[in-house]
C-alpha cells in the first residue's frame, strides 16, 4: 500500500498544490498589499516650448501645482518608497480641451512593484498670448543724503527695459520703478538696483510670471548730489504805483533768505535772486497788499531750490498817508492792565497789528509804539474769546487813523492755580 501512494501522481499533485496555497496565505498574511498618500508632490510639465512658439503662455490654475499621489504596493515595498522617488510630469503633447493634461506618475527604482495614481489626475492650465512692453525706468531715491547735501539728478541705466509675459499682467503695469537707498550720501555715486513694478492703483506686480531683457546685468542708477548754500532774496518794488496822498512805508520778504543746490562751480557765481519790477506791476494800490511770488522762476540755469515745496516767496507792501506813518506792533510788546486772577490769557493770532498814526514828521519818526501799547481786562472776568482795544498813550498832537483790537482768549486756571 505504501509503495501505491509512494507512487500516486495524483496525490503528489494535490499535495503540492496544497502547500503552495499554504505559502501564499503565509505570505499575504506577512506582507500584504497597503496603499499609502503622498502628498504635496510637485507636477513637471514636459514640452512647455510648443506653446513657446505659438507665442503662447500657460498659467497653472486650481492649485494643481502640486498633487497627492496614492501608491499600492506590498507593505515590506511600500515601506521603502520616499517622496523623492515619485515623479508626477504634465506632457503638452497630451492637452485636451486646451486646459486639460493628464497626469503621469513614475515611482523611480519601484516600477512593476507598485502601482501609483495622481489626485487630481489632471493638471489644469490657462493659456494666453504672450506679450511684451516696452516702457521707462523711473529712477527713484530713499533715505536722505548727508547734512549740507540735496539729491539733485537720478539716471537709470538703461533707461527702458522691456518686458514679457502673460497679455492680462503686462497691460496691468503702468509704472517701473528703480528704487535706491541714498542715506548718508556726500559725493556722486552709482548704485544697483532691482525693478519694481506698479499697476495704476500703485499696487506692486508680482513679477514671478515675467521676464525682462536686462537678464543677470539688472539696472544701476547714477545718483549726483548737489552743495547747498543760503542767498538773499531781493525784490524791485520801483513799479509799484499807489493812490494820491499814499506812499510806501516798507516792504517786508518772507522769507528773506532762501537756500539754494546747485553744482559748486554755477552755485558760487549766485550772489542773490532778484524778483524783477515787472512783478509788480499793475494797479495803483491803497491799503497794505501781499504779493506772492514763484522765486523758482528766477533761479539761475543749473539752479534748483534746497526744498522744492518752498518756491514762494511773499512780499508785503505797507502803505501809508500822507502825514502819517504806519507801525507793526508785536502783540507780545503790548501791555496788559487788570488781568482776573482767576484767569490766564493767550492772544488768538500772533501776527503783527498794523498801527497807523497822524502828526508831524519830527514827532513820527521819534515814536516808538510798543512802549505805548495797553489793554485793560478790567471788564472782562470771565473766560471767552474777546476783541479788545489796544490803548496808546500818544504824544499830543499825534493821533490813531483809525482804531486798533486784539483778539484774545480767556481760560480758567486750573485748580492748583497753575
Amino acid at each position: 500500500m505504501i509503495k501505491k501512494l509512494k507512487n500516486n501522481f495524483s496525490l503528489k499533485l494535490l499535495a503540492f498544490l496544497f502547500a503552495f496555497m499554504l505559502w501564499l496565505i503565509v505570505v499575504n498574511i506577512d506582507d500584504p498589499v497597503m496603499t499609502k498618500t503622498f502628498t504635496n508632490i510637485p507636477v513637471t510639465v514636459e514640452h512647455s516650448e510648443i506653446l513657446t512658439e505659438q507665442n503662447k503662455t500657460y498659467q497653472i490654475v486650481d492649485d494643481t501645482q502640486n498633487v497627492s499621489v496614492v501608491v499600492s504596493a506590498k507593505r515590506r515595498t511600500l515601506s521603502k518608497i520616499k517622496a523623492s522617488d515619485i515623479v508626477v510630469t504634465a506632457d503638452i503633447k497630451e492637452m485636451y480641451l486646451n486646459t486639460q493634461i493628464p497626469l503621469e506618475v513614475t515611482v523611480n527604482g519601484y516600477e512593476g512593484s507598485c502601482e501609483a495614481t495622481a489626485s487630481p489626475r489632471n493638471l489644469q492650465i490657462q493659456i494666453e498670448d504672450n506679450v511684451s512692453k516696452t516702457t521707462y525706468i523711473t529712477p527713484v531715491a530713499s533715505g536722505q543724503v548727508r547734512s549740507g547735501y540735496v539729491l539733485g539728478k537720478l539716471t537709470a541705466d538703461p533707461e527702458t527695459v522691456t518686458i514679457n509675459g502673460p497679455k492680462s499682467l503686462v497691460e496691468k503695469i503702468s509704472k517701473v520703478e528703480a528704487e535706491v537707498n541714498v542715506s548718508g550720501l556726500s559725493e556722486n555715486t552709482v548704485l544697483d538696483s532691482a525693478l519694481v513694478l506698479y499697476d495704476e492703483n500703485n499696487n506692486v506686480i508680482d513679477q514671478s510670471r515675467l521676464a525682462n531683457n536686462l537678464g543677470n546685468v539688472g539696472v544701476s542708477v547714477s545718483v549726483t548730489l548737489y552743495r547747498t548754500t543760503t542767498v538773499p532774496v531781493k525784490a524791485d518794488t520801483s513799479e509799484i504805483e499807489v493812490k494820491e496822498g499814499y506812499s510806501i512805508s516798507n516792504v517786508k520778504l518772507a522769507p528773506e533768505e532762501i537756500e539754494i543746490a546747485g553744482p559748486e562751480d554755477a552755485l558760487a557765481k549766485v550772489k542773490s535772486i532778484d524778483i524783477p519790477a515787472e512783478e509788480f506791476s499793475g494797479e495803483a494800490i491803497d491799503s497794505r497788499t501781499d504779493y506772492t511770488i514763484d522765486i523758482s522762476k528766477y533761479l539761475p540755469e543749473d539752479i534748483e531750490l534746497a526744498d522744492s515745496n518752498a518756491s514762494s516767496v511773499i512780499i508785503t507792501v505797507t502803505l501809508e498817508k500822507d502825514g502819517t506813518k504806519n507801525f507793526e506792533l508785536p502783540v507780545g510788546s503790548i501791555t496788559v492792565k487788570n488781568l482776573d486772577e482767576n484767569l490766564r490769557m493767550s492772544y488768538n493770532k500772533t501776527d503783527n497789528l498794523e498801527v497807523h498814526v497822524k502828526g508831524s514828521k519830527e514827532q513820527l519818526d521819534t515814536l516808538n509804539i510798543e512802549q505805548i501799547a495797553i489793554i485793560d481786562l478790567a471788564e472782562y472776568t470771565k473766560a471767552g474769546t474777546y476783541k479788545v482795544p489796544v490803548q496808546f498813550k500818544l504824544p499830543d498832537g499825534c493821533t490813531l487813523t483809525e482804531d486798533v483790537e486784539v483778539e484774545l482768549v480767556l481760560e480758567e486756571k486750573d485748580s492748583g492755580g497753575n
